[in-house]
């Protein structure tokens, strides 16, 4: 498994099919996403576990999947980050 970084833009005309999309994944789908739309930013963000990113795109409602962007992520630690500057 590794994580994945979702970003799931839309507009304020498809807000509402886009939420009902996420809802129709399921409750526990809808409530890995953050939204920006109570702001006016019409978008939604999560960080998810997945064996690969088309499997983390699957979390993406059909009606905006076309927008979304997923990109694995990692942390990084501070030996990592020690390790890099002696390179």
């Amino acid at each position: 498994m590794a994580k994945y970084m979702i970003e799931s833009p839309h507009t304020k005309a498809e807000c509402l099919a886009a939420l009902d999309g996420t809802l129709a994944k399921g409750p526990d789908v809808l409530a890995k996403f953050e939204f920006g739309c109570m702001t006016g930013n019409h978008c939604a963000w999560a960080i998810v576990e997945a064996p690969n990113e088309a499997s983390a795109k699957a979390l993406v409602p059909s009606e905006v999947v076309s927008k979304a962007r997923v990109v694995r992520v990692d942390e990084i630690t501070p030996d990592q980050i020690r390790a890099f500057h002696q390179r």
